[in-house]
């Protein structure tokens, strides 16, 4: 069987970027069980309410659903087990600097497979208040208009 090549998106957190603010982006890699990933390779994942902790120089990533798999058996997975992520000895000091710096979180923004293996893009990101959320939602608002009044003015309707 041919390894895949690219990126092919499992599942992503669409309302983490609405959420948080987003200051950096990580790779990191997951250590998973045989069932997980042939319920990965169905599409059977979900991000929402997940997160990530630096415990002991590790990080873990919590509350991420990856179904069970429907022709496992006793060897099944638990469902929403802790998970571990992988990552170089100097990003995670480098995030550990960061975290105990500021109100600063690790968000999960995507899971995809990349050349066969199962990846996560980590977010280190910090809270949006409701006020910037508001100032996001006008912002793309105002976008959406001027760029539909351009496309008016260029087909001559405007």
């Amino acid at each position: 069987m041919p390894k895949e090549k690219g990126r092919n998106v499992i599942a992503s957190n669409r309302k983490a970027r609405h959420n948080y603010a987003i200051l950096d982006v990580f790779e990191a890699g997951i250590v998973l069980v045989g069932t997980e990933v042939k319920s990965l390779r169905a599409g059977k994942a979900s991000l929402v309410d997940a997160f990530a902790t630096i415990d002991d120089g590790e990080v873990w990533l919590h509350a991420l659903h990856i179904a069970e798999y429907g022709n496992g058996s006793w060897t099944n997975h638990s469902v929403r087990r802790k998970r571990k992520l992988l990552m170089h000895r100097r990003e995670i000091d480098n995030l550990v600097g960061k975290i105990r710096d500021g109100n600063l979180t690790l968000v999960p923004l995507s899971m995809y497979f990349h050349d066969g293996k199962v990846k996560v893009e980590l977010a280190l990101a910090r809270g949006k208040q409701a006020h910037d959320k508001r100032q996001d939602i006008a912002k793309r608002t105002a976008q959406r208009e001027v760029e539909r009044e351009v496309g008016r003015r260029v087909k001559g309707m405007g």
